[in-house]
């Protein structure tokens, strides 16, 4: 089977396409593409997608393509400092542009793809990505970058809630779904990593607009391949709710803005009092506030509350909201880690991360089939508890640490169980959702990850600096006790004494990345309860069953106008949503 990735990509890349391809030959995949003008639409009656091996590298490629962003112009940063001028503190907005449009407009992005068609939104989203990408390889000023990573957000804010919903509408519910999502997960977990090899790669041998310009034929392919072969969903009835969507997206990109401003710097200093930060977290509350209020009285809500009553869909959420806090700041730190006090090299520092990538996939294959057999809860618990016990791993090193007797197994160990996590969530937070509420309920899940990734470097990032200053001024301390020599004020401090700073501070904040982990796995206990059965064959519902003992009750609510219908259906719905587990 033709592979439509291009010459060059990582080897684990193209083994996960190998893997879709076997999909593809078990699934019964055609050669030939759907006639010129064919009607290439959801079939609700059950008739699937012929051509499911080719769907999943579209839409895997796609979520692979707006995970590896998230990485790859990281390792790129010093040298865009050096070629655009850009400050210090200006410096972070390569990476926050990105990450406060793509937090933000995610649950615009998601009903954006219910409304108009997921296929179509997607291939939009795909375009924009491409050309921002292309925008931003010839920026030359800041503001050029700066916008073109925002618009790379916006078109990423499109594609990963479509990318998830197209599984639901191409794959049918079972065994399909589940190895469609196994290998969504596995392109989710190793594309962080292997955007820290891709990055290092590109800009040590090419230039640091390579990790811009390398989306752009990735983008255009897919966009070209996908109306050949994935299924349109049906465009729903309604209207997108501006209001609940410009208090959402403000109040999601504050948030974002803020947590990315309070972190501590090297310096030590922290900045959660600044009024800036205080402003931006103060008015996103209100926003959010404002968001579910509004979203309670709308006739066309932009977030249904029905969502959040299911307690395993919640769960879910809260799950990948902790695992993204955890690791995303690990992932940060480890990198700087690994380069300042190891003294790796940024190609390095990327080939360190492999093994990583090999247990995400291997995992997240192991994930597959064992869905069919022992069920979702048991995948969490224990996916989650090996991310406790890397983190807390982690949090030994010294700056004496060498990476086969201290970094490869924590590596090995978290990245398991990222890949036993991830396939299970995805399955569980769009288990029975409505066919039109798909879109909404997979942006939810990467709103997760986009506000936990933020809170994870502000949380961590604190944490971690301010242990790094205090042990810096402790040993300078020490050392004017005995005697030794003191570098001048306004001096940076000796290797060793910065190294073991360095040691220090990271670890204390990877012991802070395991607790955090550790409450996820307390919330996948008291929270997720689906069964085997329920994951492995059951269709997302259009309409959920009436109880028996609200059957009296039908006629009196049918009589009721719609918009007062949709209301009482979802303060009900946020009223049982409010009992974390059975036993409340």
């Amino acid at each position: 089977m033709t592979s439509h990735f291009a010459e060059g990509e990582p080897w684990f890349v193209m083994t996960l396409a190998g893997r879709c391809g076997r999909a593809a030959r078990s699934w019964g995949d055609t050669v030939t593409s759907p006639a010129s003008g064919e009607d290439n639409t959801f079939d609700p009656s059950g008739a699937t997608n012929p051509r499911l091996g080719l769907a999943l590298i579209v839409i895997a490629t796609a979520q692979l393509m707006v995970v590896l962003d998230s990485t790859i112009v990281n390792v790129a940063l010093p040298r865009v400092q050096s070629a655009l001028g850009f400050s210090g503190s200006g410096l972070e907005w390569v990476v926050n542009a990105y990450a406060v449009t793509f937090g933000g407009l995610l649950l615009l992005g998601g009903r954006a793809g219910d409304i108009l068609g997921r296929r179509r939104v997607f291939i939009v989203g795909l375009l924009l990505f491409s050309m921002a990408s292309l925008l931003g390889g010839f920026a030359t000023s800041q503001w050029w970058l700066l916008t073109a990573r925002a618009l790379q957000g916006v078109g990423g804010a499109v594609i990963a809630p479509t990318a998830l919903a197209l599984i639901t509408t191409n794959f049918p519910g079972g065994a399909e779904r589940n190895r469609a999502f196994g290998v969504y997960a596995a392109m989710a977990g190793a594309g962080s990593a292997a955007g820290l090899l891709l990055g290092g790669v590109l800009t040590t041998y090419a230039s640091w607009r390579w990790v811009m310009f390398v989306n752009v034929p990735i983008g255009i392919l897919v966009a070209a391949a996908a109306p050949r072969v994935l299924a349109e969903s049906p465009r729903r009835p309604g209207r997108i709710d501006m209001a609940g969507g410009v208090s959402a997206t403000g109040g999601v990109a504050l948030l974002v803005y803020g947590l990315s401003k309070a972190a501590a710097g090297p310096e030590g200093v922290s900045h959660w009092g600044d009024v800036p930060v205080l402003a931006s977290l103060v008015a996103a509350v209100a926003l959010l506030v404002s968001f579910v209020l509004i979203e309670m009285r709308s006739s066309h809500p932009l977030l249904p509350m029905r969502l959040l009553a299911d307690r395993d869909r919640s769960g879910a959420y809260l799950i990948m909201l902790c695992v993204s806090t955890a690791l995303f700041g690990l992932f940060f730190f480890l990198t700087l880690f690994m380069q300042s006090v190891l003294g790796y090299s940024a190609i390095r520092s990327g080939m360190a991360y492999l093994p990583f990538a090999v247990g995400v996939v291997a995992a997240s294959g192991l994930a597959t089939p064992l869905m069919a057999r022992i069920g979702a809860r048991p995948l969490i618990l224990t996916g989650v508890a090996a991310v406790v016990v890397g983190t807390f791993w982690f949090s030994r090193l010294t700056e004496q640490s060498g990476y086969a007797g201290q970094l490869l197994g924590p590596l090995l160990v978290t990245s398991f169980g990222l890949g036993l996590v991830f396939v299970p969530l995805s399955l569980v937070s769009l288990h029975n959702v409505a066919e039109q509420d798909s879109g909404v309920a997979s942006s939810l899940l990467n709103a997760g990850q986009q506000i936990g990734g933020a809170m994870g470097l502000a949380l961590l990032g604190t944490i971690a600096w301010t242990t790094v200053a205090d042990s810096v001024r402790t040993q300078a301390a020490d050392a004017a006790k005995a005697g030794r020599p003191l570098p001048k004020p306004g001096t940076a401090p000796p290797a060793a004494i910065y190294d073991h700073a360095l040691a220090v501070g990271f670890s204390r904040g990877f012991e802070v990345a395991a607790g955090v982990a550790l409450l996820a796995l307390l919330i996948a206990i008291a929270t997720i309860r689906l069964g085997r059965k329920e994951l492995t064959g059951a269709a997302p519902l259009e309409v959920a069953p009436e109880p028996a003992a609200e059957q009296e009750a039908a006629p009196q609510l049918a009589a009721l106008q719609p918009e007062a219908t949709q209301r009482y259906e979802d303060r009900v719905a946020l009223a049982s949503a409010v009992r974390p587990c059975r036993l409340c």
